[in-house]
């Protein structure tokens, strides 16, 4: 707009020759087109590298308040150490929509309500904000943060989906966008199964610490193989030629030592995340500490709940909106959750049953 005003205005001189005007004119009008290009070069450029990277996230909300302080005067010897250090943890969680994610949700975040100085990042794999997962997330109290990372949809085509990937690479964006350079990450998934003591062992990472995690593969367990208090090596059932084969929840890094790197990243191989995130942030034999008793203990499982198919229900408009019974609040809770589906026309018909008699909802709501 501002060139073109100046494109009139050296016309008008021109037609009343002007010179001198004109002169002046046509160098200034030269500058802002000059200007106006390298500016919208610079944001093609930042347009391009966004578009490059194939990744968009979200920050949805963002808690830093930790309302939990009577949980941790309830007597747990390890909490109890664990709170004398100011180290915080920063425990990200991939999650993405299904019907069991509210209650597995629930049972991390009830563990995690026990553990002291600790920022809980949870990447949903959705385009959008998910409300109820940030008002479930909310209530434990923990400082939090949540994101809404989906997985860009030429990844979604593989034979092997690299899942969680981009979860945690948006955790690494928040991190370094957030200039997070003490405490130290640790990437938990919320299927795992965590014994409390782990958090006070890796609180203390001075570079990359390592531990078994159970119930891994053919061995049923992966771990660094530690001899004189030093790791010498893997045991891993699926080694694949990798140079870190461990898993995802076997170690945890000083944000300190991770900002020593400047490419750190994790790519989309499925099964390679963990070894190019460690080779990334240029992990070497020596610097890596055993923990959970020499690698003797297992701290962290790995337990997978089995996802099934969300049911469709079939039930009467009368049965839902009935406010005296609580059947139509529940059930409309869980398709929020994901958990189920309600139809009027399609699905498993409801029943109710007493006296050991069923008989269908719709007869008794009648």
């Amino acid at each position: 707009m501002l060139v073109r005003m100046f494109y009139t205005s050296c016309r008008n001189m021109t037609r009343a020759k002007n010179f001198a005007l004109l002169v002046l004119c046509l160098l200034i009008a030269g500058i802002l087109i000059f200007n106006t290009s390298s500016a919208s070069s610079d944001d093609t450029n930042k347009e391009y590298s966004m578009v490059a990277e194939n990744d968009s996230m979200v920050v949805c909300f963002e808690n830093f308040d930790d309302t939990r302080k009577l949980i941790f005067d309830a007597g747990y010897n390890d909490v109890d150490q664990d709170a004398s250090s100011d180290t915080v943890i920063y425990f990200v969680t991939p999650t993405y929509p299904r019907r069991e994610q509210a209650a597995e949700i629930t049972r991390l975040g009830q563990t995690l309500m026990h553990v002291p100085n600790l920022h809980w990042i949870v990447a949903d794999d959705t385009e959008s904000c998910n409300p109820f997962l940030n008002q479930l997330l909310k209530k434990f109290g923990i400082p939090y943060t949540h994101i809404a990372s989906p997985m860009p949809v030429f990844y979604r085509t593989r034979k092997l989906v690299p899942r969680g990937v981009a979860n945690r690479r948006a955790a690494l964006s928040w991190i370094r966008n957030n200039n997070k350079k003490t405490g130290v990450l640790y990437f938990g998934d919320d299927d795992n199964t965590f014994d409390l003591k782990l958090f006070s062992e890796i609180r203390t990472t001075k570079k990359v610490s390592m531990f078994p995690v159970g119930l891994i593969g053919d061995y049923a367990v992966s771990t660094p193989i530690v001899s004189n208090g030093k790791v010498q090596g893997f045991f891993d059932s699926w080694p694949a030629k990798r140079k870190w084969p461990v898993d995802m929840a076997g170690f945890a890094v000083n944000l300190e030592y991770m900002a020593l790197s400047s490419n750190v990243t994790m790519p989309y191989k499925a099964g390679y995340e963990e070894d190019e995130f460690l080779k990334s942030i240029g992990l070497k034999m020596q610097d890596i500490e055993p923990k959970a008793n020499n690698c003797t203990e297992i701290l962290v499982w790995h337990t997978q709940t089995k996802n099934n198919k969300p049911p469709k229900i079939r039930i009467s408009s009368g049965a839902l909106q009935n406010d005296k019974v609580n059947l139509g609040t529940l059930l409309r809770q869980l398709e929020s959750m994901g958990v189920s589906h309600i139809s009027q026309s399609e699905g498993t018909a409801a029943q109710i049953t007493k006296d050991g008699k069923s008989k269908s909802l719709l007869s008794w709501f009648s």
